[in-house]
């Protein structure tokens, strides 16, 4: 009997077992943890999160690396002492894996509009990791589910073919879906938008490439048709993250201590040329000295870049008589007036004017190089609620007159003001031209060099060394001042 009753009960058991795992993988799902997400869940993240990359690296190196801020404190990154600088490399090759499940998603519902926007953000990702490190990890980067888990570097070379043949095919391919982009915080869904800034995108890349290939019959077939290949044509195309009054999405500098913000300072570079040509941009980017501040006579003084610890404390009287960031920049960042201004920005009217301008004047292109210089100045002016003086135009020293070589010299070193607090894309843009001439910081400590590219992440010498080490061996010692390609 007790035999029969055991076998009864191992039936139940199996019975009630199988009974358990009918529909199990339905009743195991989270709900809380999708396995796929649309993309205007995806969108948003990727947007805001590579914007706050840029600003903090813009605000830590690079206002600083190309002189439009200077420390008087904590001196290190003013003087070159740079160790590994990751932001740019660990927030776009996260935020790439998310570029990619929005192409995924868009491929298989044909929507087209969602991937030409994966597309721009895409190559505009690539194109700062590249221009941040040179060769780096792209043909096969973010492709860990397909068992690629050590990717190779490919060459910048390559990586900006890549990069303008996205852009192009984003160009062709957005309005050819009907479906709304939501999600979007740059452009709100607009796709004539979008199509701007990838061709826009496009002629700064161009540019950037320019002095190791002709790149005039690519830039002039842009130029040539409107319609086909629509770029800015006034501020209201900028690209922009707009930030808010209210946590969690304020300007990133209007929660930073008292302290770490006030060990940026002027630099004397900058504000000497501002003063010297009379622009009132000055007063926006500097506050006055603190000792001066509330004189009948106010004084703008920013401070050489590079000095040691000790002189940067004294320099002129002391940190009294150092001019701070704007206010705009940090207490008054969230006020109607910070908002128009403090943006996250990937790229402006202004400075594809400046573009066009170059490439009119180096005979790229055949457009008026006159015309697109008057335009980018007179659309930075306008960025800050400003119109330039009557005459400005006609003066020698900021007017489009002289020899190539300088009208050249003044299209840059005007860009290079209109692109403050852009301090990454001013850096890699300087490091093309080498204008306006910059002299290295004061005591620095790079033999006399002003740095040119960050260093691989040391990570990357345990988790795929030899790649790296392949591209280390074609581009030059993992160093701030081995040229990448498109530098040599």
């Amino acid at each position: 009997m007790k035999k029969y009753f055991s076998k009864i009960a191992t039936l139940l058991l199996v019975v009630s077992l199988a009974a358990c795992t009918k529909d199990f993988d339905e009743i195991n799902q989270n709900p809380n943890s999708p396995t796929t997400v649309t993309p205007g869940l995806i969108l948003p993240g990727i947007q805001r999160d590579m914007v706050n990359t840029i600003m903090n690296e813009a605000w830590g190196i690079g206002n600083i690396v190309i002189q439009h801020t200077a420390k008087n404190q904590f001196v290190n990154e003013d003087r070159y002492l740079w160790g590994e600088i990751n932001g740019i490399w660990n927030t776009g090759y996260g935020k790439l894996r998310d570029v990619n499940a929005i192409i995924d998603y868009a491929e298989a519902n044909n929507q087209q509009n969602y991937k030409g926007v994966a597309l721009v953000m895409k190559s505009w990702i690539f194109s700062l990791i590249t221009d941040a490190y040179g060769d780096c990890p792209y043909s096969e980067a973010g492709s860990g589910k397909d068992g690629i888990y050590y990717p190779k570097y490919d060459e910048q070379e390559k990586i900006y073919d890549g990069i303008l043949a996205d852009l192009k095919t984003a160009n062709d391919i957005l309005g050819t879906t009907t479906e709304a982009v939501s999600g979007d915080l740059i452009y709100a869904g607009n796709i004539t938008k979008w199509k701007k800034l990838a061709n826009s995108l496009r002629v700064r890349a161009l540019l950037r490439i320019s002095r190791k290939r002709d790149v005039s019959a690519p830039l002039r077939e842009i130029l040539a048709d409107a319609a086909k290949y629509p770029l800015f044509e006034s501020n209201a195309d900028h690209a922009v993250y707009t930030y808010l009054d209210k946590t969690p999405d304020q300007f990133p500098l209007f929660s930073a201590r008292i302290g770490s913000f006030n060990e940026f300072r002027a630099s004397k570079t900058l504000t000497d040329y501002l003063q010297s040509t009379a622009d009132p941009r000055v007063a926006i980017f500097f506050r006055p000295t603190p000792a001066s501040a509330n004189t009948d006579t106010t004084i703008i003084r920013g401070i050489p870049n590079g000095l040691n610890d000790v002189v940067a404390q004294t320099y002129a009287g002391g940190q009294q008589n150092h001019s701070q960031i704007g206010e705009i920049y940090y207490e008054k960042a969230i006020s109607a007036d910070g908002l128009k201004i403090t943006k996250g920005v990937i790229m402006t009217y202004a400075e594809l004017q400046f573009l066009l301008a170059e490439a009119a004047e180096r005979g790229l292109s055949t457009a008026n190089a006159e015309t697109h210089y008057v335009n980018a100045v007179t659309a930075s002016y306008a960025f800050y609620n400003l119109v330039p003086e009557a005459g400005f135009f006609s003066r020698n020293d900021v007017g489009y007159i002289g020899s190539s070589s300088e009208k050249l010299t003044k299209i840059a070193t005007q860009k290079w003001v209109s692109l403050y607090f852009q301090g990454m894309e001013a850096w890699f843009d300087w490091r093309r031209t080498r204008l306006p001439a910059l002299t290295p910081a004061v005591s620095n400590q790079n033999d006399n060099k002003i740095p040119v590219r960050f260093i691989y992440p040391i990570i990357e010498q345990a988790l795929n060394n030899g790649n790296r080490e392949a591209a280390v061996s074609r581009q030059g010692e993992d160093n701030i001042n081995a040229l990448m390609w498109y530098l040599r």
